[in-house]
């Protein structure tokens, strides 16, 4: 029951607010909505209410706002004229179309900034007490908690090399993953040594994934409250790191340095909200909010049928002067709707295998 609530509140709420974003900046840009849908066709009901109709699709991994004259994944294919008509796309601006198409991705990013913020100024934060290297806690099992390593303990130096911050210990020890290291510390006045075999972490190292050694002990720190400015910035921050890994990921797939097996799809999310909601509404909704800073970027991704793709078919009709004609957008969008499709296929074939082999 946990998968499935976890699963409905996740994917649909990300879909809800992507598609609200298209929605928001259609209506601020005096553009008719025609439909607002979460999910694809068929559809399962709808109703309208003023000029919109409203509807939820059978199929749930996804959601479009239908604008009169834009041709999109909603897949009308007409062939008419609208630029004598007011409310049309065709009769606005470059920038207020660029604007419409973007609203998804900005709302998402919204999304995961209230929600980071949120948790900021209900949780408060932890900071650093000092820039010593002094042990705030050692993580049962790991090698610094076998090597008797206790809170409070003070590190000396890392393989003879005397290190007098924080920082200063972290990076010996990152640079030096699956790898043999002898850790001096000091424990309420007694110095002690040890040799440690440092464990691999795979973190972001220079814009690009490495693994860097660890040894299980985090700093010490202090607790303190969050007020709103603080908290929005936290939020922001957050959003921003989170962006981040979400591009070195993806630069790392591309390129080959990380296997398209790691990609996951409805199987595994509704796993992983499952997962959160049983762990607690805070681990819940910050899985959410890390993935809607996923789907932000999967989004502006330039491929057709994807917000990035008509994106640049905006930006191609405003230095042309004149929009592509009906035929060639719908091309577009097969070709689109194709690899879409294809990546589908391609991350339910992981989940299923993931399944069957319990990976």
């Amino acid at each position: 029951m946990a998968t499935v609530i976890g699963f409905i509140v996740v994917l649909g709420g990300l879909i809800f607010f992507h598609e609200l974003g298209h929605f928001t900046f259609a209506k601020l840009s005096g553009m008719r909505v025609e439909k607002f849908s979460i999910g694809f066709p068929p559809k399962l009901f709808s109703k309208k209410v003023g000029e919109t109709v409203y509807q939820l699709g059978i199929i749930p991994f996804g959601g479009f706002v239908k604008v009169t004259g834009v041709i999109d994944e909603s897949m009308d294919d007409e062939p008419e004229k609208f630029e004598d008509d007011p409310k049309s796309f065709t009769s606005k601006s470059t920038l207020q179309k660029l604007l419409f198409i973007s609203g998804g991705v900005l709302f998402n990013l919204l999304l995961a900034v209230l929600i980071f913020s949120i948790m900021t100024m209900a949780q408060g934060v932890d900071k650093p007490a000092t820039d010593k290297a002094i042990v705030g806690k050692p993580i049962k099992g790991y090698p610094a908690d076998s090597a008797g390593i206790k809170k409070g303990d003070r590190i000396l130096s890392v393989d003879d090399h005397k290190v007098s911050s924080w920082k200063d210990m972290t990076d010996l020890i990152h640079s030096r993953p699956n790898d043999s290291i002898v850790v001096e510390w000091k424990h309420k006045g007694e110095i002690k040594k040890a040799r440690l075999k440092t464990l691999s972490q795979k973190s972001i190292v220079k814009g690009k994934i490495k693994p860097i050694g660890m040894i299980g002990i985090a700093p010490e720190t202090k607790h303190t409250s969050v007020g709103l400015f603080s908290g929005l910035g936290q939020g922001v921050q957050r959003t921003g790191y989170w962006l981040k890994v979400t591009v070195v990921s993806l630069k790392e797939m591309i390129v080959g340095n990380v296997s398209p097996k790691n990609l996951g799809g409805p199987i595994k999310i509704a796993q992983m909200a499952g997962q959160s909601a049983r762990a607690g509404i805070g681990v819940l909704f910050g899985f959410m909010a890390m993935l809607s800073v996923n789907l932000a970027l999967l989004n502006i991704l330039p491929l057709p049928a994807l917000d990035g793709g008509h994106f640049i078919i905006i930006i191609i009709e405003g230095f042309k002067g004149e929009e592509l004609s009906p035929k060639t957008k719908i091309r577009i969008q097969k070709v689109g709707m194709f690899i879409i499709l294809g990546l589908m296929a391609l991350v339910f074939y992981n989940d299923i295998l993931r399944l069957v082999t319990g990976g």
